[in-house]
């Protein structure tokens, strides 16, 4: 079975986005891992504010989007958009189930890239398999968090951790599905 891994920059006090959507905060002055992940991955799993924040983004560069990133099969998770771009799927019903399913079909593993609604659903239901956190070096004090008020603990084996000179420092778990 494929991985699902979510994996995203967050601030030292737990936030992904400031509290005007922004994300000027991350670090972008090297790879810091990107490169090696984007070869275990070649889905994405997004959301419809990551989606359409990522293809404003898309559009103001250029058609460019991250940097280095191959070609993903690009599942959008949203109950309120009807279409997406060419070579992306909308998945707009049973959106849990139809997760699990993808998960079921042979591949690389999948990226979990957001947004906090979409992560958060996937977590409380167990789909998520690793977290590779890219903490940066910042307080915000306010924003959109990553992690909310749950109705059971999450258990994680680390399995990697890397420190930069930025100070950035990347950690990779594994999610530990079990209730205790």
């Amino acid at each position: 079975m494929r991985k699902l891994i979510l994996g995203l920059a967050i601030t030292l006090d737990g936030y992904i986005e400031g509290p005007n959507g922004e994300y000027d905060w991350c670090f972008t002055d090297q790879d810091y891992g990107l490169n090696e992940f984007f070869e275990r991955i070649d889905a994405m799993f997004i959301g419809r504010k990551s989606y359409v924040v990522n293809q404003q983004y898309s559009e103001n560069n250029n058609g460019q989007g991250i940097p280095g990133m191959p070609a993903l099969t690009e599942y959008v998770f949203s109950a309120s958009l009807s279409s997406v771009k060419e070579g992306a799927v909308l998945v707009s019903e049973n959106s849990l189930a139809r997760a699990r399913q993808i998960k079921n079909q042979p591949g690389k593993d999948i990226w979990l890239f957001g947004g906090a609604s979409l992560c958060e659903a996937m977590m409380k239901e167990g789909l998520v398999d690793e977290l590779w956190l890219s903490v940066h070096p910042i307080l915000l004090g306010s924003g959109k968090r990553l992690f909310h008020e749950q109705d059971r603990r999450s258990y994680l084996t680390l399995l990697e951790s890397k420190t930069y000179e930025t100070g950035l420092v990347s950690l990779r778990y594994k999610v530990e599905n079990r209730i205790i």
